[in-house]
């Protein structure tokens, strides 16, 4: 599956951002499409975000839980 498709696919998924969110949008949002996940700007959906592979996301986040409980990775 090409960039294109994924973006397209994306398109057609629900999004949702963190429950950590501040109360005025200042955050990204997410999706799942492809063992992909697409990252885009709340306040400017209709610009095109970015993906990255499921497993780095997972990483991702990871790192930020034992940043904020103050264990390093």
């Amino acid at each position: 599956m090409n960039e294109t498709q994924i973006t397209d696919r994306l398109a057609a998924t629900d999004w949702f951002k963190s429950s950590y969110s501040a109360a005025d949008n200042e955050c990204v949002e997410v999706s799942h499409a492809a063992q992909r996940v697409g990252i885009r700007d709340s306040k400017a959906i209709d610009r095109r975000g970015f993906t990255v592979g499921s497993d780095a996301f997972a990483a991702f986040v990871a790192s930020l839980k034992n940043r904020s409980s103050g264990r390093m990775a």
